[in-house]
């Protein structure tokens, strides 16, 4: 039986007992007001339209999960790295919010069970999952403030799926290496760009193929030049490894 059994609008939503369920496992927590947690897991792709006129989706919970998670991260790095300088701190917060980190977060915590899209398995489904595990910060911050929230992230999520000493010692910067790796050659690298809009995704989706001396080494996708720019370092980065000596 499937679990998705009320529906409004076209979109189905999940069984109020179940959803509640898996939500408290996520979280560690019984939620407070559980309406606004299901309105988290409702991805733009999914959207519908109550009678007042308003639209319904995750959107705005996920600009204010964004916001809220620098915040927590922030503070985090800050005490815990006591000696660190501003440029040390920025660089692993940007590796900890890395939209692929963040959405293999969400996959791990079980996001992905109880999303509602009607995004397509042949779409780009890349960054469905952490946007959701944002909006849920930030669903987290309206119900039971900042401190509730951190603890939940560090508690629950850094230190249960994430080693940190591994973050500090792994560059995940790509496109950084891949420029170094240019440079020290004496190569030629240009990106050439394509944007599409997807209409089941509802937004734009830009693509990216990076040339070494011309020659194709990476391609990538993203809601932004920034993230297909990094998902085609990481395949350049990966080839340039494999096939030629440092």
């Amino acid at each position: 039986m499937s679990l998705f059994r009320r529906r409004i609008n076209g979109t189905y939503l999940l069984d109020k007992r179940e959803f509640s369920s898996r939500l408290k496992k996520i979280l560690g927590f019984s939620p407070g007001n559980l309406e606004l947690y299901e309105i988290a897991f409702i991805h733009r792709s999914a959207t519908f339209t109550l009678p007042n006129g308003k639209r319904v989706n995750n959107e705005r919970l996920e600009y204010l999960g964004d916001a809220v998670l620098d915040a927590i991260l922030s503070d985090y790095l800050f005490e815990k790295f006591p000696d660190a300088n501003e440029g040390f701190l920025t660089k692993i917060r940007s590796r900890i919010v890395n939209r692929d980190v963040l959405n293999q977060l969400a996959v791990s915590m079980g996001i992905n069970k109880i999303l509602i899209s009607k995004v397509s398995s042949s779409h780009i489904t890349k960054n469905l999952y952490g946007d959701a595990f944002e909006a849920l910060l930030g669903t987290v911050f309206l119900d039971k403030g900042f401190k509730k929230t951190k603890k939940l992230f560090i508690k629950n999520v850094l230190n249960k799926y994430l080693d940190l000493n591994v973050i500090v010692t792994t560059d995940t910067d790509y496109k950084s290496l891949v420029f170094e790796w240019v440079q020290k050659h004496k190569s030629n690298l240009i990106f050439t760009y394509k944007e599409e809009y997807d209409f089941n995704l509802k937004k734009s989706v830009f693509s990216t193929t990076l040339f070494i001396d011309k020659q194709e080494f990476g391609e990538g996708q993203g809601s932004s030049k920034k993230e297909a720019e990094q998902e085609a370092a990481s395949r350049a980065w990966k080839r340039l490894k494999d096939n030629f000596s440092s």
